[in-house]
């Protein structure tokens, strides 16, 4: 490694050409980084007593064998964004100065032949910087002061145009910006191809993860230590490829995720978000040490990669897919990917049909929804689709699903019809994230054509505001202000609507009776409405249930055809909560002693932390659940032992009372041992025992 402080501009002036790696991420700046740079120059154009301003390293790969009539390009591995907002200052600046030197050196020709330019040399060789696919393109279109391409890149096509504003905003005052730019300074690191090891240099630099995605630092592992030519290769046959199908947002915004979803499926195990890359890299060494090689890792990704976009970018053209698709989109089931990638591998390899693809992911819609609705925790629905493909009988796909479906115990049960219906009725829907989704699963549920909905807005048939009229008052009765405020955002009394605004607050008759009206309405959602002759608290009941009814027919419980029994597994057995009289059993629980006393007062703080808690009874321990023991109790003549299953360090304990017993247990079960002695202590032990329960429910959310 060889490395120096240097000029920028110098830098630019003596090298031949750098080149940004196909494997590099593209050009990311935006006005925020520009601008910060844009502002470091001018304050130091501006104070003579600044010398210079170090802006980074440019760290590049170099030939260890070359000529000197054909001098390969510089291999940039570090500095890509420095150099290249660099560029499009001195491009945009050459274009306002023209004929004119604000400073010795800065003349238009000056800046392009010293800086931007190679103007001896003919083609792509001609050009300074070269950078990658669509960056590349509409550098080069800037270079050559031509229009940009029909696809351009986004953030250098807005970076310039900033660039150009500012430079125009100060007017003819360029002079501090020419002297900013020569102040500029840089560490000049060259490493020679074969002598340093790049990707461990280029590791080190981004140790902190804050530059790079992680999905950054996976494309540079997989494409680094190739020769530039397998580099482009594989680049051209692959990355490309997947980087076009995702698009420029897109790939920005999803491929990291997409990455997390595809090593869930591979290893069964969710990935810290922070922890994709050390993930990916040991996840890679079966394909490094194989026969597949770097090739055959790259190609499983993009396979992958290709059922990602088509299931959540909308890129399925199966009009049934394509449907279910979007209909999960809008429910935002982002936790759902790694479970729906399996199944789009295996119906892209024909494994599972068309038909039962849809009707599973139709399940899966109906099983978050559903699962929203009773206001279930999602904290478990990660762990849950993270797993389930691995319990599925693929020769019996569709049916094995169902099973699965219909044994998910406690707090990760599938909600059953009558949970259902009775949570849909009542609950305050219209504050509910998914509002429109509902809505229009309703009202195009069954149709061979859907309705469009875009012009719709939410309609609440009696009025949310406070201040009714005197002729709702007399419809809704004395007792008006509660029959609002309970019924008001609920299944009943929402609807959709183009004609909101007519509706106002208006009387129910005039909604019911004006054009365009409830009785007139195409929409299946009003069906009825135009025969009802007022609207209140038991009109509003009727509909729900009417609503309720024909929810559960859009969102269906599985049903397990009677000749699939065999695939049902059996569900254990759930112990039933134990009588009083069973704790008698301890030593020390006999009724009304004080261990006894302190016991049920424990056990009601621990039974109501949520409704998925369940109680077991062991020979010598009373265990409490979720869907696996949390904590255990052993009573002992001064305290309550108990033990808690989680890891000793990620215990939050400010009081230092619990101890770390995970040496006994050798990691296979509690870790923490915490006493209490008495009913002072409970809500600060209650603290504890909360933290090993939440560990547990531990995962993702969606939003609901």
């Amino acid at each position: 490694m060889k490395a120096n402080e240097a000029s920028l501009l110098k830098l630019l002036k003596n090298a031949g050409q750098f080149e940004i790696p196909i494997y590099q991420r593209m050009y990311s700046w935006t006005e925020a980084e520009c601008r910060q740079l844009w502002d470091d120059i001018l304050r130091t154009g501006r104070n003579d007593k600044i010398k210079a301003h170090f802006i980074g390293s440019i760290v590049y790969v170099q030939e260890d064998v070359q000529t000197v009539t054909n001098p390969p390009p510089l291999q940039v591995i570090d500095g890509q964004q420095r150099l290249t907002t660099v560029t499009l200052i001195l491009e945009a600046l050459a274009r306002s100065v023209g004929t004119s030197e604000p400073v010795s050196g800065f003349s238009a020709n000056t800046l392009r032949d010293r800086y931007l330019l190679n103007s001896l040399e003919e083609s792509e060789r001609r050009f300074k910087l070269l950078l990658t696919q669509t960056d590349k393109e509409s550098l080069l279109a800037l270079m050559r002061q031509r229009p940009q391409p029909r696809e351009p890149s986004i953030r250098i096509r807005d970076n310039f145009d900033f660039l150009r504003k500012w430079i125009t905003d100060l007017g003819d005052d360029l002079e501090p910006l020419c002297k900013g730019l020569k102040k500029l300074t840089i560490v000049d690191i060259a490493l020679p191809r074969h002598q340093d090891n790049p990707q461990l240099v280029f590791e080190s630099m981004n140790s902190t993860g804050l530059d790079l995605t992680q999905a950054d630092l996976i494309r540079n592992f997989v494409l680094m230590g190739l020769e530039p030519a397998r580099q482009k290769e594989i680049y051209k046959e692959h990355w490309r490829l997947m980087e076009l199908d995702f698009g420029q947002k897109a790939y920005s915004a999803n491929f990291n995720g997409f990455m997390r979803d595809y090593l869930t499926v591979k290893t069964g195990k969710i990935p810290k978000i922070n922890a994709v890359y050390e993930t990916f890299k040991k996840h890679a060494q079966s394909y490094l040490t194989g026969n597949n090689g770097i090739e055959g890792l790259v190609s499983d990704i993009h396979t992958f990669a290709k059922h990602y976009c088509k299931m959540a970018l909308d890129q399925e053209e199966e009009r049934e897919l394509a449907a279910a698709f979007q209909d999960l989109r809008e429910l935002r089931v982002d936790v759902a990917y790694p479970f729906l990638l399996e199944l789009y591998h295996d119906y892209d390899s024909e494994r599972l049909s068309v038909k039962d693809f849809v009707d599973a992911v139709r399940l899966v819609e109906s099983y978050v929804f559903r699962r929203a609705v009773c206001n279930l925790p999602t904290n478990s629905l990660s762990k849950t689709f993270s797993t389930l493909g691995k319990t599925l009988v693929k020769d019996h796909y569709l049916e094995s699903l169902l099973a699965n479906l219909v044994d998910l115990p406690s707090y990760r049960r599938f909600p059953s019809d009558e949970e259902f219906k009775r949570e849909f009725s009542k609950r305050d829907l219209y504050n509910f994230s998914h509002c429109s989704y509902w809505l229009r699963r309703l009202e195009n549920h069954g149709r061979k054509e859907r309705v469009s909905l875009n012009e719709c807005t939410i309609e609440h048939i009696l009025p949310q505001n406070k201040n009714l009229s005197a002729q709702w008052q007399e419809t809704l009765g004395s007792e008006w202000t509660d029959v609002q405020k309970t019924w008001v955002h609920t299944l009943g009394n929402l609807t959709l609507t183009r004609y909101n605004s007519e509706f106002s607050d208006h009387a129910f008759p005039s909604k019911r009776d004006m054009e365009g009206g409830f009785k007139k309405s195409p929409l299946w959602l009003n069906e009825g409405l135009g025969t009802v002759t007022e609207w209140n608290e038991d009109t509003i009941r009727q509909r729900a249930v009417r609503l309720a009814d024909q929810a559960v027919k859009v969102w269906v419980h599985p049903a397990l055809p009677k000749d699939v029994s065999e695939i049902n597994k059996k569900q254990p057995k759930q112990s039933s909560e134990s009588s009083l009289d069973a704790y008698t059993a301890f030593k020390f629980l006999a009724n009304g002693s004080p261990k006894r006393l302190l016991f049920d007062e424990f056990r009601k703080e621990v039974l109501a932390l949520d409704p998925c808690v369940r109680e077991k009874i062991l020979k010598a321990l009373i265990a409490f659940k979720a869907e696996t023991n949390f904590v255990e109790v052993e009573p002992q003549k001064k305290r309550l032992c108990l033990w808690l299953r989680m890891p000793f360090h990620e215990l939050h304990d400010p009081k230092g009372i619990a101890k770390d017993i995970t040496k006994w247990w050798g990691g296979a079960g509690a870790n923490v041992e915490v006493g209490l002695k008495s009913r002072e202590d409970l809500p600060y032990v209650m603290g504890l025992v909360r933290q090993a329960f939440e560990k547990q429910m531990d995962g993702p959310e969606i939003e609901t």
